[in-house]
């Protein structure tokens, strides 16, 4: 239980259901569905739409999403909500420019958006209420206007410098970002959504939405056609699961990451975390140099689940016992291969659980910060710049190439005890998030944490040579990891934002939202 003398918030309780997401008006609209006879998934797809609307420096229709669901007794399913890179894309190409990786904002970085296609799938065969009423909301909020929101504005600021072209006009204000409490408008996106609302994912990839998106990255150079668009599909596919602590962890599988938190997990299962200090620099170092291993491992054999051959061997119990023991207690290693990204802060999450215990984790992204920056003409779609996550090296199993699917940095994931859903979660944060769900779930089982204390609690990440330490963290600790080998830096910005709720024995739901974030849990 928190100190009330301190500055922090409760966890949310509720029997009937509940939603956390990362902002206050997509949590709202969530419940709303689920008091009006939706379910968890309507509730998760209105709300995340909405989120779109909300943070678009996060996330929109232009971007992906990955989403696990479950019902009581009917195991986790997942579907996978990522686009591909058009037909004529070439890895060839770039080597041939002297490039050794994507550029940022670059058409090629873009690849072909799936999220609405998701949705579209999703809420024919698992919703009730039908695509027109969870899409109505976020049609009033882009058209009347959303206040942007403290964190919002934070990142607004950071990633302005990114948008080009069209997108200027569309996402800033008299060549400024938006500040807090400035209100956000996107017509042109009402107008999309109200034509999906009404014909389906073809009013988004095909005919003169999808003609707005494919002359503005012809105009930037870019290689995608109509084509392109109109083959963009989702489909489902089956978790990949490990276990820690007596709980089975259940991640999406490749050519999302999650296959990484599973490792790292398995790694750690070596080390006694629970006899350490949950905020000291022991528990800290041990994690960092797991974190260096698994991450290096993803590096080299995650991709595009067409050529993703060696997943069954990064989930071994061996591989994770041999990785253990290059751990050295006492000394930092160097980083066990430069990490293909930074930790980017921009994505969405958004879990719901409904009165029948039917839960949804669902996470949707356009990658870095307002993502390629590239937006259409007329709709003002940001596109997302999920190609940057291609490699180029020649042979590689993630290297770019036509048709194919990049790996992806995000990772929605639930917990379960016995074969039953506890914990719907999912932590935000680009190439973090796989030491996030490392980190919150033993922060949990290892030392017994509430739910809230758990997201609340200071993190740390091995990233690139560096280990990013947050303030919440003392300045002993810090000394400490330094006197380790590790080159401590203190991030401007928070380490990814978390999302989680409890599923209880007794039936009750308890829902945390980080505040990192300006989102909430809200249940009735």
């Amino acid at each position: 239980m928190r100190d009330f003398h301190l500055p922090g918030r409760s966890a949310v309780f509720a029997g009937n259901g509940l939603c956390a997401t990362s902002h206050p008006l997509a949590a709202g609209v969530a419940v709303d569905i689920l008091k009006r006879g939706g379910n968890a998934m309507d509730a998760a797809l209105a709300g995340a739409v909405l989120l779109g609307i909300c943070e678009p420096q996060m996330t929109g229709i232009g971007g992906d999403c990955f989403v696990l669901y479950s019902r009581p007794g009917s195991g986790v399913q997942a579907l996978n909500g990522s686009g591909c890179a058009p037909a004529a894309a070439s890895a060839g190409a770039l080597r041939e420019q002297g490039l050794g990786a994507v550029p940022l904002g670059s058409p090629e970085s873009v690849t072909i958006p799936c999220a609405i296609d998701a949705f579209c799938r999703l809420a024919e065969r698992e919703g009730r209420l039908g695509l027109d009423t969870l899409l109505q909301p976020a049609i009033d909020y882009a058209e009347e206007g959303v206040p942007v929101a403290p964190r919002t504005a934070f990142d607004w600021r950071n990633g302005a410098d990114t948008l080009q072209g069209a997108a200027r006009r569309h996402y800033l204000r008299d060549g400024q970002p938006l500040r807090s409490g400035e209100v956000f408008r996107a017509p042109g996106q009402a107008e999309v959504l109200r034509r999906i609302a009404r014909h389906g994912r073809d009013a988004f990839y095909t005919g003169e939405v999808a003609e707005d998106m494919v002359q503005a990255l012809a105009a930037s150079g870019g290689v995608h056609t109509l084509e392109d668009f109109a083959a963009a599909t989702s489909f489902a596919t089956q978790p990949v699961t490990g276990q820690y602590k007596a709980r089975e962890l259940s991640e999406h599988p490749p050519n999302g990451q999650g296959a990484t938190a599973i490792l790292l997990l398995n790694i750690l299962k070596h080390f006694d975390l629970a006899g350490m200090d949950p905020f000291g620099a022991e528990r800290a170092h041990i994690e960092a140099e797991a974190a260096k291993l698994a991450y290096d491992a993803r590096n080299r054999f995650l991709a595009d689940p067409d050529h993703t051959s060696r997943l069954a061997h990064m989930l071994a119990p061996e591989t994770a016992a041999r990785l253990a023991a290059l751990i050295d207690p006492k000394r930092a290693m160097p980083a066990a291969a430069p990490l293909s990204e930074a930790v980017h802060k921009d994505t969405v999450y958004i879990t719901v659980v409904d009165k029948d215990r039917m839960a949804v984790s669902l996470i949707y992204s356009i990658f870095h910060g307002f993502g390629s920056g590239i937006a259409s003409e007329k709709f003002g779609i940001l596109l997302q710049n999920r190609g940057a996550g291609f490699s180029l090296e020649e042979g590689h199993p993630n290297e770019l190439g036509p048709g194919k699917r990049p790996m992806h940095t995000i990772i929605p994931a639930m917990l379960q005890q016995e074969g039953e859903v506890i914990m719907p979660f999912g932590v935000m944060g680009g190439g973090y998030q796989p030491a996030g769900h490392a980190r919150l779930v033993s922060n949990l089982l290892d030392f017994g944490m509430d739910l809230q204390s758990a997201i609340d609690a200071p993190r740390s990440f091995a990233d690139g040579g560096v280990l990013k330490v947050e303030r919440g963290y003392a300045a002993p600790v810090h000394q400490a990891l330094a006197d380790l080998g590790h080159k401590i830096e203190v991030p401007d910005t928070p380490l990814g934002g978390a999302q989680a709720i409890r599923i209880h024995a007794s039936g009750v739901l308890e829902g945390a939202s980080d505040p990192r974030k300006d989102g909430c849990a809200l249940g009735y």
